[in-house]
């Protein structure tokens, strides 16, 4: 009796102490970030409101592994602070979900494994972390971003990129992934797995249809700054307006639109006065 007073009284709690756990989290990889996250560089001083960002010249920096792996754990430390926050509705509702069943007796344990699900969620972003981190070496090796300030140096490829960000703002996919994203009841009831396995399973599949509504959104930061405090801030809030607002997938809509009309502007502003 007294074993599944204790057991009850972890289940009642769940939601709280699961609440505590991501908003931990979500605070240790903001601190990461502010304190430049394993960079060695000063985030205040790749901050800027200046959009496009000031052109500096270029700087060369030579990537071995082990900047690559600092690399690689700034951009997924990144996305855990600035993802998280808007997961936090699937996650808790995950955790609900385990707790009912586990009552009827559906359920091999008395604890959800809300942490599997929510790690599988999070490596669904270190996926693309891999990917955003070659980009980026990519991109400094042929002079396009800067070395030290992370930004782009050449206003047509700032276009270009809101360009197809707004663009894609506009495609069935976004939408359907963000609509995904906007509705986790449908999605638990469709996908629901046991066990710790199966959590993880699930949270990478969520994780999935995360990355299909915002990873252009973070391609952004190419443009304005990988570690521009205003635009990781910026996006942070901007996606969770987009999953939880009541108008989120209107949201998506205009600031396709707004999106496609700067970039064409800072072409012609190119064009218009020769540089």
């Amino acid at each position: 009796m007294s074993d599944m007073t204790k057991t009850e009284l972890v289940l009642r709690r769940d939601r709280a102490v699961v609440l505590c756990g991501l908003g931990v989290i979500t605070a240790l990889a903001w601190w990461w970030v502010l304190v430049g996250a394993g960079t060695g560089m000063s985030t205040i001083a790749m901050t800027t409101w200046a959009f496009p960002p000031p052109i500096r010249p270029a700087m060369v920096v030579s990537w071995n592994l082990d900047y690559a792996i600092v690399m690689f754990l700034m951009w997924w430390i990144m996305m855990i602070a600035m993802m998280t926050p808007s997961a936090a509705p699937m996650v808790l509702l995950y955790a609900r979900v385990h707790r009912h069943a586990y009552k009827l007796g559906q359920r091999e344990s008395a604890v959800a494994p809300t942490l599997s699900f929510a790690f599988g969620y999070l490596l669904a972003w270190g996926m693309f972390s891999v990917i955003a981190t070659g980009l980026q070496w990519a991109l400094e090796h042929v002079g396009l971003l800067h070395a030290m300030m992370m930004w782009s140096l050449n206003p047509f490829l700032t276009a270009a990129i809101l360009i197809f960000a707004g663009v894609y703002q506009l495609t069935p996919l976004k939408h359907a992934c963000l609509e995904h994203c906007r509705s986790p009841v449908a999605f638990l009831s469709t996908h629901f797995r046991s066990g710790a396995v199966g959590a993880l399973r699930l949270g990478w599949i969520h994780g999935l249809y995360c990355l299909g509504c915002c990873w252009v959104l973070m391609g952004l930061l190419f443009a304005g700054g990988i570690m521009n405090l205003v635009w990781i801030a910026g996006l942070s809030i901007f996606v969770l307006v987009e999953k939880l607002a009541p108008a989120g997938q209107w949201v998506a809509r205009f600031s396709g639109a707004g999106m496609i009309a700067f970039g064409c502007w800072i072409i012609l502003k190119v064009i218009g006065t020769g540089t």
